[in-house]
């Protein structure tokens, strides 16, 4: 008997999924070890969310030669066209689309999403209101994006976790801003942190950015806890990465942030990735 065609608009889908996989393995080995280690059924929501968030950065850290206002502005407008038609030509967008659609992903998370990265378009300081405004839209409401995903349609749940999401997507960004310090400062002018002079960057000054980290790993480990099995692991690979950055980003002296990118070589990070899921296995986590 002939086998029955694959309908066209299923294997666009799937070439469509096929790139936000390969984006997100090409620009983040560790975030993409994690999402394997997510319940097969969460694994391409997730790339799909990523492809999105890491386009948009794109944008606004590395088209240097381009008109990054307009490229932004067509990207927007491209990204809630494609959410209303359910239908895009941009293979990014098409995946995105449809994990927004079909999760009841709000408008509002992709809004203060955007905002965050028009910030990067002109912001080279931020005072504490703008900090928090940029770690919402950078990070914490990208943990709710995927945490719509893992809740699979439960709002209380949702409502329930939702801070802890916050918590940890945030960690994970300030992190992202202490080891990329020496890029964001030099290459491209931006400070992050309110009220740090980078050119007195010091001791005091880096342990107070570690402490408020740390009270956000905290709680972000706590919601982790708090998942469904077929989520918890993969998002505490990623939590127990970041927590090894973090913790070699302590032992350093403050102007050896500025003088490299702090990094976990690979051999330490499927020690770690190992490690956690001996620790999972035996229900330690």
């Amino acid at each position: 008997m002939n086998k029955k065609p694959e309908p066209m608009k299923s294997l666009y889908d799937h070439v469509c999924i096929r790139t936000s996989r390969q984006v997100t393995r090409a620009y983040s080995t560790s975030f993409s070890l994690g999402i394997r280690f997510l319940a097969k059924e969460f694994r391409d929501p997730i790339y799909s969310i990523y492809g999105f968030v890491r386009f948009a950065d794109e944008i606004v850290d590395t088209f240097h030669d381009y008109d990054k206002k307009q490229l932004l502005d067509d990207f927007r407008r491209d990204t809630y066209l494609a959410i209303e038609q359910r239908i895009s030509l941009n293979p990014i967008l098409q995946s995105f689309q449809d994990v927004v659609n079909r999760y009841g992903i709000d408008r509002e998370l992709i809004d203060a999403f955007l905002f965050s990265m028009e910030m990067d378009l002109g912001k080279r300081e931020y005072n504490q209101d703008e900090y928090e405004k940029y770690i919402l839209g950078s990070a914490e409401v990208v943990g709710l994006m995927c945490l719509k995903v893992f809740v699979e349609g439960d709002n209380s749940k949702y409502e329930e976790l939702r801070w802890y999401a916050m918590r940890l997507g945030s960690a994970f960004q300030k992190i992202n801003f202490l080891r990329d310090m020496r890029e964001d400062y030099v290459g491209l002018g931006r400070t992050y942190f309110p009220g740090v002079d980078i050119s007195r960057w010091n001791e005091e000054t880096k342990r107070r950015v570690e402490d408020d980290i740390e009270v956000d790993f905290r709680s972000g480990y706590e919601g982790i806890l708090k998942l469904s099995r077929k989520a918890r692991f993969g998002v505490y690979v990623a939590y127990i990465y970041y927590f090894s950055l973090f913790r070699k980003i302590k032992s350093m002296a403050p102007r050896n942030i500025l003088d490299e990118r702090v990094r976990i070589p690979n051999r330490r990070k499927y020690a770690l990735f190992v490690t956690s899921y001996v620790r999972h296995s035996l229900n330690l986590i």
